[in-house]
């Protein structure tokens, strides 16, 4: 066997090989879902919180800096749950109206069915019965969700406080796993965390302005809570706006008298979404996680497939920290390639000595005088 030939089959061995570590890896992810995912999102939030805490550490001690630090993330929390709730309350005291009104829509709409395709009342509801029975195994995800936040919030806290009070362990330990690096993928990760977090923060924010302004000049109810229910739905691309516009779309066809309210929100939530996509994140998150639309997609989908839609909260900023971990890998480095959103590099122009002669030009001017 030649140099060239080994050297291609130890490639492929290598490659072959962390194929098979990785699979076996997303295995045990997915039986040891409940125990990963509070460490997961503690790890991003003690990433962020940790300049904080050696700020106030400074001051105080480490204990005493840490306590302070989650608490005042807890009150910031309690304060969007009261919001929430708040909210809530408010459309669960229209109900009652809400109900008429949908079941007057749901006949409007029946009706019109009936009369321009000829499909009988029996023949809808078994159709709409069929559409609502493939939706179950989603509905059923997401009420295993809420009930999984009392366990998820119990555990975050008591993880961030034990990586916060232990971190320069952790660092030891990570520099112990290979001595001779300058971790220099540590720093880049640990700027990808906080850059995403901290611009995902603010996009959601300017996001959910804009459609709460949208659907308050398009009179829709609770505009700034469906609004910024949209906005925190961006954190899952593509999905969460589909999910954010339909609520209030679906609220504006049955308060309304005009389904051009419907088309209003529709058209609310696509503008914002293009201001966003194309405008805001990248301003904001620049290029810390740059990756294209297939990789975000894919991301998403074995991300949910994975957790849940925890899974696919945290898709993105896990292909953004796999794509910084790809890079220092000589092997598997060209996987880089596909993830990253930026356009490939231009070919280096030929200088015009070293270019081939056109023949058709050169026979055009033998045989032609000029």
């Amino acid at each position: 066997m030649s140099e060239l030939q080994q050297s291609s089959h130890s490639r492929l061995d290598r490659i072959f090989k962390t194929m098979v570590v990785m699979a076996i890896g997303v295995y045990g992810l997915v039986l040891v879902r409940d125990i990963v995912l509070p460490i997961a999102f503690a790890a991003i939030f003690t990433v962020v919180l940790t300049p904080i805490a050696k700020r106030i550490e400074t001051k105080t001690g480490r204990i005493l800096s840490i306590i302070i630090v989650l608490i005042g993330a807890l009150i910031l929390m309690a304060l969007i749950t009261w919001f929430v709730f708040a909210q809530l309350t408010a459309l669960v005291a229209n109900l009652p109206n809400l109900e008429n009104q949908y079941f007057e829509l749901l006949n409007n709409i029946t009706r019109s069915i009936n009369e321009r395709f000829n499909i009988s009342t029996e023949e809808q509801f078994k159709l709409l019965k069929d559409a609502l029975s493939s939706l179950s195994t989603v509905a059923t995800e997401i009420v295993s969700s809420t009930g999984y936040l009392a366990y998820f919030f119990l555990q975050v806290p008591i993880y961030i406080f034990l990586f916060l009070l232990y971190r320069e362990k952790l660092k030891l330990f990570f520099d112990s796993i290979n001595p001779s690096s300058e971790m220099k993928w540590k720093k880049e990760v640990e700027g990808v965390i906080r850059g995403y977090i901290s611009g995902l923060t603010i996009v959601v924010f300017i996001a959910g302005a804009l459609n709460s302004i949208g659907l308050l000049i398009l009179g829709i109810d609770h505009a700034i809570f469906f609004g910024f229910l949209s906005g925190t739905l961006t954190v899952i691309p593509y999905i969460g706006i589909t999910v954010g516009a339909t609520l209030p779309a679906v609220l504006a066809l049955i308060t309304k008298d005009s389904a051009w309210y419907a088309v209003g929100v529709v058209a609310v939530h696509a503008f914002v979404q293009f201001l966003e996509g194309n405008f805001i994140t990248p301003k904001i998150t620049g290029s810390k996680i740059s990756i294209n639309a297939m990789a975000a997609i894919l991301a998403l989908l074995i991300g949910g497939k994975i957790w849940g839609i925890p899974g696919m909260i945290l898709a993105v900023p896990s292909v953004g920290i796999m794509k910084i971990l790809l890079s220092y890998s000589s092997t598997l480095k060209p996987l880089v390639g596909l993830m990253d959103d930026s356009d490939p590099p231009k070919p280096a122009p030929v200088p015009a000595e070293n270019r081939e002669p056109d023949s058709s030009v050169e026979g055009q001017s033998i045989g032609q005088a000029p």
